[in-house]
């Protein structure tokens, strides 16, 4: 069974596999074992970046594209999502045509993008997808009538979904069974399925196929496989996917703007992500996101921790070294470390070791 759902696909590693189960175990009982707002946000940002880091690396990973329009994708499922809602209202109709309008929208732009520029060399396309992006953003902010421009939309969900609605009147273990927690397990559960189907697809002939290409583009050409084909599938599926995590990031927040959805930022951090994980190993998007998105949001209140008790002690130089407000200092130092010392990321790593 288990062989069925993971496709064959396991960690090969006991340390990996530990570390695996803690977070999948952690994100499902969050509510419980961390109450509190911050906790579920930072537990479903996790969530839903793992689907869209493991999306990116079907084409950085395991085909050898350089994409820098992904975070397109990722925004066109969110304002397909903000935009019904908007103009149509709070209903599940609105959610489910939204959804689906972002999916085709992003996987015919991306296979327009594929069609005509996958045929040039890594860079160019690096290129041209990173001029298509930022032609986006500045449509985006021009169509200000449906997209809000740089304010961004604010709308509203079902009510079943909000935590005014009540599952339950009482607690269960001190947690309130709202419309939130029903939200909050949907995307939680939604972002494992996509996960599985994306680990299902690099685990079939056509993810094989992807990784020859990867190896050696010429030599798949010459046994017969239609190398851009096999690319522009690659980059239509990754941008689908893309979408999908874009609509889920648009149904949680409850607010879409170009900051949360198309910025150069976002960009940036997933291919950090995908970089500190492992590339070419969807369980590398697991741990990169969640390494990640939990340093993002947790290292300097550790820092300032530290600090505070470095002051009280009367260390010298410390407290300052240490400030919170180097901790994007601190933060960069940990990634070239772990650069440094995981050159094939951190599940390439523990997969060597065998550990």
């Amino acid at each position: 069974m288990f062989s069925y759902i993971f496709s064959g696909d396991f960690p090969r590693s006991k340390l990996l596999t530990l570390l695996l189960v803690v977070i999948v175990v952690g994100l499902v009982l969050t509510p419980w074992l961390f109450p509190g707002s911050r906790s579920m946000e930072t537990a479903m940002r996790i969530a839903i970046f793992i689907v869209l880091v493991a999306s990116y690396d079907l084409l950085l990973g395991y085909t050898g594209i350089v994409s820098f329009a992904h975070t397109m994708f990722f925004g066109i499922g969110a304002y397909g999502v903000a935009i019904t809602l908007n103009e149509m209202g709070r209903g599940y109709d609105a959610i489910f045509i939204g959804t689906a309008l972002g999916f085709v929208g992003s996987v015919l732009l991306a296979f327009l993008i594929g069609l005509f520029s996958l045929r040039v060399k890594a860079i160019f396309f690096a290129m041209v997808t990173l001029a298509v992006a930022s032609a986006f953003t500045l449509l985006v902010s021009q169509l200000y009538q449906f997209t809000g421009g740089e304010d961004g939309l604010t709308y509203s969900i079902p009510r079943e979904l909000s935590p005014a609605f009540k599952v339950m009147k009482d607690k269960v273990f001190g947690v309130s069974i709202n419309g939130k927690l029903v939200l909050y397990y949907c995307i939680l559960f939604a972002s494992f399925g996509l996960f599985l189907f994306m680990l299902r697809v690099v685990n079939s002939p056509f993810g094989r196929v992807l990784q020859a290409i990867r190896e050696n583009e010429f030599r798949a050409e010459a046994i017969g496989y239609r190398t851009v084909i096999y690319r522009t599938a690659t980059n239509c599926l990754a941008a689908g996917m893309a979408a999908l995590a874009g609509s889920l990031m648009a149904i949680w927040l409850k607010y879409t703007g170009p900051d949360t959805t198309l910025s150069l930022n976002i960009m940036v951090d997933i291919l950090l992500m995908v970089v500190i994980g492992g590339m070419g190993t969807l369980y590398g998007a697991v741990i990169g996101s969640t390494l990640f998105i939990m340093a993002q949001n947790y290292l300097q209140e550790l820092m300032k921790v530290a600090s505070d008790q470095f002051s009280a002690m009367g260390l010298p130089l410390l407290p300052d070294l240490i400030h919170p407000d180097r901790w994007l200092l601190w933060f960069g130092i940990l990634f070239i470390l772990s650069v440094y010392f995981f050159p094939t990321g951190i599940v390439g790593r523990l997969r060597k070791a065998k550990t």
